[in-house]
């Protein structure tokens, strides 16, 4: 076990260099970087004329310390060389000129791992009994309604249903239940500790069932199809012939062999705590990863588009490795380091 795990962290550093490097040749290839913006146009005052060399001036000053002005792969050394010696992974140079993108990221990232925690933690505590369920009640009324009820929610496009939710439920819609925007009480020093937890859980409400209607009727769906194929097998035929109970046969024998496609799904979970609510935060207003994706996008913002990409890189191979110790303990067939 240990030679393996070695393998996979020495095969995932590996991955995650190739990972940054075609990420910073995309960057380099694509039209546009963040230097190349519009000077003033229009007169020939000498207060024109110096507002343009200074702009210029600025946009040769940003190419080099961006290395925009050297060969794409001394380009992409010169920056690995400073996360490998200095665990430096630049500064912002347009989201927050001048801040270290660490920081920026740090200050973003326990909102959105807060949102996607709860988001993941109601989509399987709800998703997997209902999944069951249906697969023992294969082709009776309540299957059938079930499966067409995750199909609906399956559908519904996140932007649609956020903007949906909130002219309904939010201030100034139908049913003002909920706060239109932001996940942070409003005037916190003036409320007990119930009334703080009352309000924190509005604010929390609509975002998180956003982020996890999706999830929720996806994972369900693969959960019934993983169950009733393993139901259909000899052992499970085996079991009910000795007569085992429904409840047993579901949850001590089938349960834990449809384990492995639940485990699988798991893998892409910790990605998604960096840019799994992109959509969800820009509809309700919330300063999470996935608004800073957004603004380092819009406004190439070199440092921090590649710290973003390291870190979402090492998040999916953590994942990936997470989801392979699982399968051995799922299933003790599974010998990993062979």
């Amino acid at each position: 076990m240990l030679t393996y795990i070695i393998k996979r962290i020495l095969l995932a550093l590996f991955t995650l260099f190739i990972i940054l490097f075609t990420s910073y040749a995309l960057l380099r290839l694509a039209p546009g970087d963040p230097s190349r913006s519009d000077v003033m146009g229009g007169g020939d005052s000498a207060g024109m004329l110096n507002t343009r060399d200074n702009q210029l001036n600025s946009n040769v000053s940003m190419r080099e310390q961006l290395d925009l002005d050297k060969p794409l792969h001394v380009g992409f050394f010169r920056w690995f060389k400073k996360i490998i010696t200095d665990g430096d992974f630049g500064t912002s140079v347009t989201v927050d000129p001048g801040k270290p993108v660490t920081e920026l990221i740090g200050e973003r990232l326990a909102v959105t791992v807060k949102l996607n925690l709860w988001a993941i933690i109601i989509t399987y505590l709800c998703a997997i009994p209902i999944g069951v369920f249906t697969a023992g009640k294969e082709g009776s009324f309540a299957d059938r309604a079930a499966e067409f009820g995750l199909f609906v929610l399956y559908s519904l496009p996140v932007m649609w249903a956020g903007l949906l939710l909130q002219s309904l439920l939010c201030e100034g819609g139908t049913f003002p239940i909920f706060p239109l925007k932001g996940i942070t009480p409003e005037n916190p020093e003036h409320l007990s500790i119930w009334q703080l937890q009352l309000e924190t859980v509005r604010c929390y409400f609509l975002p998180v069932l956003c982020l996890s209607y999706g999830g929720f009727a996806g994972l369900s769906r693969y959960t019934r199809t993983s169950m009733l194929e393993v139901l259909r097998s000899d052992f499970i035929r085996t079991a009910r012939a000795k007569g085992a109970t429904p409840g047993t046969i579901l949850w001590r024998h089938a349960f834990r062999n449809a384990l492995i496609t639940m485990i699988t799904l798991f893998s892409g979970i910790l990605p998604s705590l960096v840019a799994g609510s992109v959509l969800v935060e820009h509809i309700f207003n919330i300063p999470g990863m996935g608004s800073l994706s957004l603004l380092s996008l819009s406004s190439r913002d070199y440092p921090l588009q590649m710290a973003l990409f390291a870190f979402s890189g090492a998040l999916t191979l953590a994942g990936l490795f997470i989801s392979d110790l699982l399968y051995m303990a799922a299933d003790p067939r599974i010998r990993l380091d062979k």
